[in-house]
Order: C-alpha cells, then sequence, then structure tokens
C-alpha cells in the first residue's frame, strides 16, 4: 500500500485582498505541516480571489498577485502546496500552482474555461495547452485539473489516469445552488470510479458579492467510495490518511478499453511519505437538510457581503410582515442581535397586529426597533404634490417615504440597509422603485415567496420555539397600503405563481410551453408581461445571496428594451 496524507484548506479568500489570502493560505500551509502531511491542496485562484472579474484586466494586480504567490511559495517545506492564483506568460491562464521547498517548481493551467451561467472566464483566461504531466508526492503519483476540467468526461482527468496518476487533485471555485452538493457527488463519484483514480476535490467557502461558496471538499477513492467530506459553509482544513492499493500503479491497459497506457512524464517533488501510520481516519460530514442548506448560504453571504464591504451594522424596515421578519433573523444569525436595527414605520393603513408582531420579533431577536410615524410625512406629501389621479401613485408615495427614512438612517449611522422583497415580487414587479426596492443588499432577492415560509418555518424550529409570531406565518400576505390590502387582489397566489416564475425564468419555458405543461393560459400570459415588463426595475435593484439555478443578475441577462412576447 503507497501511503499519502493530504490536507484539503477549505478557506474563504477575498476578492482582491493578496495579503489577506496569502496570509491566510500560510496559516492553513502551516498547519498541513505540523501535521505532517504530504500535500495540501487550496482552492482555485485562492491568492487573488475568486472571481477576480475586472481586476485581471490590471497588470498591476496581476504582477502584485504573483509577488504573493511567491511569498507562500517561499514559506513551503516539507509539504507540498497546490494552490491557485492568475498566470501570465503572454496571456492570462487560471493556474495551479506547485510549491515545495521554497520555491515554485510548475504550474497546471486550467483547459475548460466555462462561460456560462454566472461564468465568464473566456473573457479573461486563455485555455492551457501545455502537456499533461504527472507530480510525484510522498512516491504517489499525482495529476492536477482546475475546477472545469473535472466536469467533462472528456476533461483532462480521463488522459491524466491513463498516463499512470493514482491522484488527481481537483481546486475549485464552485458557487452555491440549492442541491447542487449532490450533483457534485455524483459527478465526482462517477470520474473517480471510471478513471480508477484517487480524485481529491477541494472548493472554496465565502460570499462574494451575490454568490455563494459552501465548500462541501471531497475525497473519493478509486472505486469512487466517498471516503471524506467537509461541511458545507465554513473554513476548514481537512486532514486525510489515503492508502493506495498497488495494484494500480502497475496499470498496463487503460481500464475504458482505449488501448496501452502512454505514461506522462512526472517530476519527482517527494520520494516518500512524511508518515507510516493512519492517524487521520476520513471524515464524512453529513448533509444538511435542504431548507437549513439554503438557510445557511443566506447567512453566509449576508455575512460576507457585510464584512468584505467594511459595514459593521444593518437596518431593516420591520413591517411585521413575514418578509422583513425573515432578513431580520438572517441578518441577527450573520452579525448577531447588536449589529441589527429596525425601524417600524407605520401609516394610516398598517394594522395594530402588523405593528405589534413587529414588536414582538424585535423582543425576540433582542434587536432594537424604534418607530417612525410617516403619517405626518404622508399628508404632507399629499398636500403639496397630490391630489394623484391613480390610486397606485398614493401607494408608492409610501414606500417611498419610507425608503427616504431608512436612507436618512443609513446615512446618519453608516448602517447598510437590507432590502426585503423576495423573488417573487421582484419577478412581477410587486415592489416600489425607490422605496421599499431601495437599498444595499437584497437578502431574500432569490427566494420565492412559498419558501420564504418553509425557511420561517425552520427558523422557529431550529430555536425550539416561536421567534417569528405565529400571526406573521398565518396571516394572509400584504403590502398594507391601502384598505384591507392583500397581494392575492394584485397577483395570482403564491402556490400557483411560484411554479409558472420558476418555469419561465430558471427552465426559460416560453409562454406557449407554460400553457402546454397545464398551466392556465390567462393567468401564463398575464405573469409572462409582469415579468417583463419588470426588467428594467431589476437592473435598479440591489444584488443580493443566489440560491437558485437561474438568480436575477449575472445568470439572466435579458434586454430590458424586448419585442419579444
Amino acid at each position: 500500500m503507497a501511503h499519502v496524507r493530504i490536507a484539503l484548506a477549505q478557506l474563504n479568500s477575498v476578492v482582491g485582498d493578496l495579503r489577506t489570502n496569502s496570509a491566510m493560505a500560510l496559516a492553513a500551509l502551516q498547519r498541513a505541516e505540523d501535521a505532517g502531511c504530504d500535500l495540501v491542496a487550496f482552492p482555485e485562484l485562492m491568492i487573488c480571489g475568486y472571481p477576480p472579474e475586472d481586476l485581471l484586466l490590471k497588470p498591476g494586480f496581476v504582477v502584485d498577485a504573483e509577488v504573493a504567490l511567491n511569498e507562500v511559495a517561499a514559506a513551503t517545506k516539507q509539504c507540498v502546496a497546490i494552490i491557485g492564483n492568475v498566470r501570465y506568460d503572454d496571456e492570462l491562464y487560471n493556474a495551479a500552482y506547485i510549491c515545495t521547498q521554497g520555491k515554485v517548481v510548475g504550474a497546471y493551467e486550467k483547459r475548460l474555461l466555462p462561460n456560462y451561467a454566472v461564468f465568464d472566464e473566456h473573457r479573461y483566461f486563455r485555455p492551457g495547452t501545455q502537456p499533461l504531466q504527472l507530480w510525484r508526492v510522498a512516491g504517489v503519483d499525482v495529476g492536477v485539473v482546475i475546477c472545469e476540467d473535472i466536469w467533462s468526461p472528456t476533461g483532462p482527468m480521463a488522459d491524466l489516469a491513463i498516463g499512470g496518476a493514482e491522484i488527481v487533485v481537483s481546486i475549485n471555485a464552485s458557487p452555491y445552488q440549492a442541491g447542487k452538493k449532490y450533483l457534485r457527488h455524483s459527478l465526482l463519484q462517477t470520474r473517480a470510479a471510471d478513471a480508477s483514480c484517487a480524485l481529491v476535490y477541494v472548493n472554496q467557502v465565502g460570499g462574494q458579492d451575490e454568490l455563494v461558496f459552501d465548500g462541501g471538499s471531497m475525497v473519493f477513492s478509486s472505486s469512487g467510495e466517498l471516503v471524506a467530506a467537509a461541511p458545507q459553509f465554513v473554513d476548514d482544513l481537512v486532514i486525510v490518511d489515503l492508502e493506495l492499493d498497488s495494484a494500480y500503479r502497475k496499470r498496463q491497459i487503460d481500464p475504458r478499453g482505449q488501448g496501452p497506457v502512454v505514461a506522462l512524464p512526472v517530476t519527482v517533488v517527494t520520494e516518500a511519505s512524511r508518515t507510516s501510520s493512519i492517524d487521520h481516519p476520513p471524515v464524512i460530514v453529513a448533509p444538511l437538510d435542504p431548507v437549513e442548506e439554503i438557510y445557511r448560504a443566506l447567512v453566509l453571504g449576508t455575512r460576507d457581503y457585510l464584512r468584505k464591504t467594511s459595514f459593521s451594522d444593518v437596518v431593516i424596515g420591520l413591517s411585521g410582515g413575514i418578509d422583513s421578519s425573515l432578513v431580520a433573523c438572517i441578518a441577527v444569525d450573520a452579525l448577531g442581535p447588536e449589529h441589527v436595527h429596525g425601524l417600524s414605520m407605520p401609516s394610516r393603513y398598517s394594522s395594530p397586529g402588523s405593528r405589534t408582531d413587529a414588536e414582538l420579533l424585535a423582543d425576540n431577536l433582542k434587536i432594537d426597533c424604534s418607530t417612525v410615524p410617516i403619517e405626518s410625512m404622508h399628508a404632507s406629501f399629499l398636500e403639496t404634490v397630490g391630489p394623484f389621479e391613480h390610486p397606485l401613485t398614493e401607494e408608492n408615495l409610501q414606500s417611498r417615504i419610507r425608503g427616504v427614512v431608512l436612507m436618512a438612517r443609513s446615512n446618519d449611522n453608516g448602517w447598510l440597509v437590507l432590502t426585503t422583497g423576495n423573488k417573487s415580487e421582484l419577478a412581477v414587479g410587486y415592489s416600489t422603485l425607490y422605496g421599499d426596492s431601495a437599498g444595499g443588499f437584497a437578502v431574500i432577492r432569490d427566494i420565492p415567496k412559498t419558501l420564504v415560509y418553509r425557511l420561517c418555518e425552520y427558523v422557529n424550529e431550529k430555536a425550539g420555539r416561536e421567534v417569528i409570531p405565529k400571526a406573521v406565518l398565518t396571516k394572509p400576505p400584504s403590502a398594507e397600503l391601502r384598505p384591507d390590502q392583500r397581494d392575492d387582489q394584485s397577483l395570482p397566489p403564491y402556490e400557483v405563481l411560484d411554479p409558472i416564475l420558476e418555469a419561465y425564468i430558471e427552465d426559460d419555458k416560453t409562454a406557449d410551453e407554460l400553457i402546454e405543461l397545464g398551466f392556465d393560459e390567462a393567468t401564463v400570459r398575464r405573469v409572462v408581461v409582469l415579468v417583463d415588463r419588470a426588467e428594467y426595475k431589476r437592473r435598479q435593484s440591489p444584488l443580493g445571496v443566489r440560491v437558485s439555478p437561474k438568480a436575477f443578475g449575472k445568470d439572466r441577462r435579458m434586454p430590458i428594451a424586448n419585442g419579444y412576447t
């Protein structure tokens, strides 16, 4: 049996913060060194952060990133480090560097560059074309790939395995979406089994603008068995002792029958393992419940957005409704109650129950909540610029007054306003520009209304008590901008609306295709028009956490001036 000890450094890098990223890498490298690891693997573009976007167009940034990489390489000793960074060689490449004994000994350049969904790597990088090679670490032949390279069945992993790799290390910055962990597991299991090669998959963790990276690093045996799994949504250094059957080292025929092995060149880095015993048996962390997984993604995305943009506190308009209640709970879990500030802004149409629910929620969360009635401001506006011909104008006026009050608190205290609109409302334009859409971060902008309810129920179940008052969960949703208003007076019921929105937005179905699927024709045509007309509003709304396969923003780039109906 060949034996190798590997550390998976699942870390939360900060885009552009070269000093912080290299310091995190150095700390993890030292821990791996102290633990007797033969190899430590870091995420994709660890040094410069992922995705660096147009920072890569600044030559000075690329030079500084190389300097930071060399500082990490200089600190390596017996433990070999595989770490991601941008590489410049006439063109830019997304690279994995192999470092040991105080220097960079080689690099692998990513071959398959994703250019779909939130990815835009063809804008910045050239695909790698250099010949594949292996690195002998602790007497074991190791191949290296980067993220997208592993997703294609014809990608470089197959060639590395045919060429003699016993382990393939894949460094990744794979963004989260609900349920993606299971997709990754199935794909990686297949790749490992097909290649008869152990697979080490290390993924980035943390929030970056609207993206969340969930970690969930994994190790698979050459038979496709999961032998180690890191937790999601937390920094971790997972150390795994791997034993490799020597039979795989003598492979002469490609197991898929494609012909004789063509051995790849091997660079010897370290010949023998630093350890002889299994002191770090594989640990498998159980997967999260689907609703808990989404909730934790929202918490991490919110926390990191605030932390990485240097905001410490937030302010939220608490209406006593379900959306603002959920946002407040997420904010408290992300930042702590002392950093979350509620603001109740009742109007003449606010029900006594809503005011009471907002106060009770604030008490349950132990956050401060002040009240600023907007009735006098509303009356003054009506007297000054009214009367209005359309009732909707007066409704929107109330929302815009609240937006002004929230932004005033934001400016005066340096707090970031968290908006409370959900994906269902954002989709159909059921919001007010410069009103409830005004703010710095939209926590639940990718959460449909029906899922908002499930997340609120999860909050109470997790706490074992009514954090969110029961009345919030049971009363009909309402913007409370006119007497006895309910959302279903303006929109289809959310249990009808949300499946149509999912099919139209995330699955890209046309109206005719939706009708063929069995949705009511009149409802479909009404909803599609609302979604299309609201595109200009969405372009002006703040970004928020992405959890679905297709969120508004980078994922979905529809033209505003659009004649296709």
